[in-house]
């Protein structure tokens, strides 16, 4: 059976994570975050004390890091240089900050070769921001899963509630401000292909839309 290369991209909070994860075990298909890729830059620039606008400081982390996911009992794990960070990288501050490491060249061109070498093989699901217009633009399968702030500021408080005091209004601005962020950064701004399936999660549920992405891959019930 012909194996696919699959992006899912779209906003926090839209379910991007929990549907991919369900479409690769589905699938018996790889699973790739490529915003906890982001994320461990971020962590990593902070925790070196690399200021996120500081490009130089930022390509010579980058040529020092050696990022890679594991999955064990607890689901995927992103290390770094050997060392477990997933819980680490979860955080509001590294949140905004992934958000703003994302928009410098250096980063995004590190970035661009492992995710590209990742997906080298196919029979893989990516879940980002730009997976289907800017990493593979010529992905077999595209789609773009959105959903109303109001809603992904809900999933996201539910998600991070047993590891942050914020409330949930704190969580909505700051949804909002990395949408705004994402969007209209010049390089490679957040937004669907042009030949992405557009699906509106907000009245529907995450089993719902596998089932719709099932469907349009062709391997469906």
């Amino acid at each position: 059976m012909k194996r696919f290369l699959i992006t899912i991209d779209g906003p926090a909070g839209a379910g991007k994570t929990t549907v991919s994860r369900k479409i690769a075990d589905r699938l018996n298909y790889k699973y790739i975050d490529t915003g906890a890729l982001y994320r461990g830059v971020a962590f990593e620039a902070k925790f070196a004390g690399v200021s996120q606008y500081d490009d130089t400081g930022l390509e010579n982390l980058c040529s020092t890091l050696n990022l890679d996911f594991v999955k064990d009992e607890r689901g995927l794990r992103l290390l770094s240089n050997n060392s477990d960070i997933t819980d680490q990288i979860r955080t509001p501050e590294i949140s905004m900050m992934a958000s703003a490491v994302s928009a410098r060249p250096v980063v995004r061109k590190y970035l661009l070769d492992l995710q590209r070498n990742l997906g080298r093989e196919k029979g893989v699901v990516f879940e980002g921001r730009d997976m289907g217009t800017v990493v593979f633009p010529d992905a077999d399968k595209k789609f773009y899963l959105d959903a109303s702030q109001k809603v992904r500021a809900i999933r996201r408080y539910r998600e991070l509630e047993s590891k942050t005091f914020q409330i949930l209004e704190d969580v909505e601005k700051e949804i909002g401000l990395r949408d705004e962020n994402d969007r209209k950064r010049e390089v490679a701004p957040m937004k669907p292909a042009d030949d992405a399936v557009i699906i509106d999660s907000t009245d529907l549920s995450a089993n719902d839309v596998v089932e719709m992405m099932l469907d349009y891959i062709g391997m469906g019930k």
